[in-house]
Formats: C-alpha cells, structure tokens, sequence
C-alpha cells in the first residue's frame, strides 16, 4: 500500500492527477471536505459533530477530521495506496497523521508537489470556462470553440465562467495556498519524502513524472 500527499495550488492539476491514479492504480483520494460532507449526509456521529460545528460558524477541529481520515483507512483495507487531499495544512497536522498511521503500521511514502508559474496559472485559470449545458471546459486561448460560440460536444451557445476564476480572486487562493503549505513543506523535506514536479506541463508528462516517482514496482492494480 502505499500513501502519498499530493500537493498543489487551484488550478495545478493536482484534482486531474489524483483522478487519475485513482483509476490507474486504485488509489483512494482522501479528500478531508468530501468526507466531511458525507458524514454530515450520513447523519454519523463524527458528521454531527461537525455539522454543529459548521452551523455556528466554527473550524472543525483537528480531532474530527483524525478520526474520519482514521474510519477511511479502515475502511479501506483493500486498497492500493491512498492520496490525502487538503490534510494536512500544519505541522501539527502532519505529526497528528504520522501517529495516526503508525498506530496502524503505515507511514507516509511521497508527498508530491506540483510546482507551477504563478502568473502562468493565473492566465490558465483566469481564462477558463465551460459549456452550460454538457461543461465540457474551453480556454479564451488555449481552446476555444471549433464554430465560434457553439460548443463542439452538444451544440449548445450558452456557457458559463466561475465567479471565482478572474485574476484577483486567483492570486488571492495562491497567496492562502503559500500560507497554508509552507507550515508542511520543512517538515517532510527533513524526512526527505518532498519531490516537486512540473505542474505546467502536459498532463501527460505530469502524469509520467509521478508515475517515475511512485517507481515500477509501487503500480498495483485497481482493487
């Protein structure tokens, strides 16, 4: 089994690749907002604990997100390795998830950050929008429709942009994205597990790198 951290800013790529080796190789994407919306959906005790939490405006606490990561790995013995998303953002964190894995004699194999430009990303993100009707995603430069204003899957005319995807809100996320991962990166790079890759790239060479970083003998099938 083997278990990574996938890191990156919005718009890296990281959300593509973890897609990605979950199909390949059968990887669980632990996604800390994702689980805590399922618990929440499920009526758990751990979602009514945070669902509380929420409601009144408060940070759900260290302790909740340990113990639903805690009931993942559990729960998913069978599988081939697992990928932590938005977990951990401190130090504090990480030591919290080194425990936690050593209790069940597992530890940490990779954490991979996809390293990016950020005025690149900006024009990247900045100029993205998609299909109202079927959301097939096109670019104000990189890919636009083959008929000017049709959509090349359904035909439709109507498309829609992300409030969020200008220019502003964007280096805003970057500068909270610095913030939040400086705190993690010393941390694994004195345990030497931090490698960085090119998230400009093609997602394919993106995709080969990692794949080289795992090595051959780490591809498993899908469970």
């Amino acid at each position: 089994m083997k278990l990574l951290i996938l890191l990156g800013p919005p718009g890296a790529g990281k959300g593509t690749q973890a897609q990605l080796l979950t199909s390949k190789y059968g990887y669980v994407q632990l996604s800390t907002g994702d689980m805590l919306r399922a618990a929440v959906k499920a009526g758990s005790e751990v979602g009514k604990q945070a669902e509380a939490i929420m409601k009144s405006g408060g940070l759900v606490s260290d302790e909740i997100v340990t113990k639903l990561i805690a009931d993942r790995l559990d729960g998913e013995s069978q599988a081939t390795g697992f990928i932590f998303d938005g977990y951990p953002r401190t130090q504090a964190q990480a030591e919290s998830l080194d425990a936690l894995l050593s209790e069940r004699g597992l530890k940490l194999d990779h954490v991979i950050e996809l390293d990016v430009d950020e005025d690149a990303l900006v024009d990247r993100i900045s100029g993205r929008y998609t299909c109202a009707r079927c959301n097939e995603g096109y670019h104000d430069r990189y890919k636009l429709p083959k008929t000017a204003g049709v959509c090349d899957v359904c035909g439709s005319t109507e498309f829609k942009r992300r409030p969020d995807d200008n220019a502003e809100t964007v280096r805003t996320r970057l500068a909270e994205y610095r913030a939040k991962t400086a705190p993690i990166l010393p941390y694994y790079e004195a345990k030497g597990l931090v490698t960085r890759v090119d998230g400009m790239a093609d997602i394919e060479d993106v995709t080969a790198s990692i794949d080289r970083i795992l090595g051959e003998e780490t591809v498993g099938t899908p469970a």
